[in-house]
């Protein structure tokens, strides 16, 4: 929608007015086309169909533009039109002049030649005064080839003057870009519009021949006798016909180098030779099966020389004056494929068949190559030092990272705070020990053993804390097969060596003889009855029972520590 000002207000919002008879807001074309050809067209109406009335023409110029042809009328005679005009993207439209050409590029590093001649084709566009050169692809030249200028003005000199088709002939040197090219030939177009514009060509050239290329015209004089041997019957009588060999590949030798076993497969139909992996489960190593893809393998090679490029050239069949046969696999023997040396130990029945028949070979027989298994190295623990429990110290001589003992934690869980005591005294020769008097603790929920010595006035010896929770191992008790104090060492009487310090059991609480009782298939007789003997004589002497209660009191409470005290 357009909007128009009112006359004599400001150009401001609401001093505008819409017309609405308007519908059409596009601009008009200015090209049209006239027999083919896009002429422009001056606009007479803008955006709205609004008229234009400025850079329009008068009616005269109209009438003078509009050419009539005269007519056979009395009277002066008008102007003739003008010819048509044709622009020169029209004219000489899909018009383009061929030369063939020429150029050497140097080759400095080859013993064969100092200089390559390629040939390009130039293409000269009369539309623009545009130039491309195109190199015709050659087949397995090693070479990039195609498009070796892209169409575009060439200069021809230094104050940047395009090339014109009158500086282009036949038997001239053209340079683009610092590289010369001679032209040789052109085609026919090419020839019939320069002499038509009254340009003489010169006489067309050949284009010379380089020396590598001319040696690699040349034809091998040395001669084969042909075979008479039959393809076609090989093929007919022996497809689907393969040996199959089972080898190692030893590679022992090689640094991280090992022995891999692999199945070389022969098609006698064609006499080609195959290597395949065999794999097996969580043998880590990537899955490919196949070690050497289907090929001929040449048995002996003719000397070549030094300039025999091996790396990128592979080796025709005129260089080979043997292949490989299957005479020349043998159970039993090496055999080098590709540098590498692979070991036969073994084949298939089929095999052993056709060698026997064929070859005349009937012992055949499999080779062990079992690997003899190699010895365990047991491992040594060394002795006990005395610091720590057994099993913690044990962990260390067996991984680097010492991960700490499994515990029973059921066994943990039913005998939470269950705790025998024992009295004891010290047997020991030094009188100074003689009377001194001791607790002894066991813990049924870890197996431990814990020391306490009650204090005595003026005895001279300082009580508390004699050993600490710990497993104590019987005497004669080894690494391998550790041996530790229980329930079932503590009787009446009973000696307990703690470390090199001799303990005699003198006496027992009565949560020990109620335990004991309870779990009577855990227990020796003599265990039992002899608690039961030493309750009931001091039963008969009249003395107090220690711990006459059958509640489980804390192993560090005063009454526990006295209540033993005899």
């Amino acid at each position: 929608m357009s909007s128009h000002p009112v006359h004599g207000l400001p150009f401001l919002p609401g001093n505008t007015y819409r017309d609405p008879t308007k519908s059409a807001f596009h601009r008009t074309q200015t090209l049209t086309y006239r027999n083919g050809f896009t002429r422009p067209v001056l606009p007479t109406v803008g955006s709205g169909r609004d008229p234009i009335t400025v850079n329009q023409l008068s009616q005269a110029e109209l009438d003078e533009l509009a050419n009539k042809r005269p007519t056979l009328t009395y009277g002066q005679a008008k102007q003739a039109p003008p010819s048509t005009f044709i622009p020169s993207h029209v004219a000489f439209d899909k018009k383009v002049l061929k030369f063939d050409a020429y150029f050497k590029e140097l080759v400095p590093i080859s013993q064969d030649e100092t200089y390559r001649v390629r040939r390009v084709c130039l293409y000269y566009y009369l539309e623009d005064d545009s130039i491309s050169v195109v190199e015709p692809p050659v087949e397995n030249s090693g070479i990039p080839q195609g498009t070796f200028l892209k169409r575009q003005r060439q200069p021809k000199n230094d104050n940047g003057d395009p090339y014109h088709w009158k500086d282009l002939n036949v038997g001239i040197n053209i340079t683009f870009y610092g590289r010369t090219f001679r032209t040789v030939s052109c085609d026919r177009f090419t020839q019939d519009f320069l002499e038509s514009e009254g340009i003489e060509l010169n006489p067309p050239e050949d284009i010379p021949s380089d020396h590598y290329t001319m040696i690699r015209k040349q034809p091998d004089y040395s001669s084969i006798t042909p075979s008479d041997f039959d393809k076609l019957k090989q093929f007919l009588t022996m497809d689907r016909k393969v040996l199959r060999f089972f080898s190692l590949w030893d590679n022992s030798e090689s640094m991280f180098g090992e022995t891999l076993p692999v199945i070389i497969h022969y098609y006698l139909v064609d006499d080609t030779v195959e290597v395949r992996e065999v794999h097996e489960r969580n043998d880590g190593r990537d899955p490919f099966p196949v070690l050497m893809k289907r090929q001929h393998l040449p048995k002996s090679v003719k000397d070549l020389k030094d300039t025999f490029p091996k790396c990128v050239l592979e080796i025709s069949d005129k260089e080979v004056t043997e292949w490989y046969s299957p005479q020349d696999f043998i159970v039993g023997d090496y055999i080098t494929i590709m540098g590498r040396r692979f070991f036969l130990y073994d084949c298939d029945a089929y095999t052993k068949d056709f060698y026997r028949e064929k070859l005349g070979m009937p012992d055949v027989k499999r080779v062990d190559v079992k690997k003899k298994e190699e010895e365990e190295v047991r491992q040594e623990i060394p002795p006990y030092n005395g610091f720590g429990l057994l099993e913690d110290s044990l962990q260390n001589c067996l991984t680097l990272v010492p991960k700490p003992p499994k515990k029973d934690v059921i066994k943990m869980l039913e005998n939470d705070h269950k705790v025998l005591r024992y009295a004891a005294v010290l047997d020991s020769m030094n009188p100074v020990d003689k009377g001194r008097r001791f607790i002894l603790h066991y813990y049924l929920s870890y197996d431990m053993i814990s020391i306490f010595e009650p204090q005595v006035r003026n005895s001279g010896i300082i009580g508390g804390k004699f050993l600490e929770r710990i497993k104590v191992l019987k005497p004669g008790s080894t690494i391998d097969n550790p041996s530790y104090y229980g329930p079932a060492d503590f009787s009446i009487g009973a000696m307990v060596e703690v470390f090199r310090y001799r303990f005699i059991i003198t006496d027992a609480d009565r949560y020990v003889l109620n335990y004991i009782k309870e779990n009577k298939d855990r227990f020796p007789s003599e265990v039992l009855n002899s608690l039961e003997r030493h309750f009931h004589l001091q039963a008969q002497d009249g003395e107090r029972v220690p711990g006459a209660t059958d509640t489980q009191e804390t192993s560090d409470s005063p009454t526990a520590r006295n209540a033993l005290i005899i």
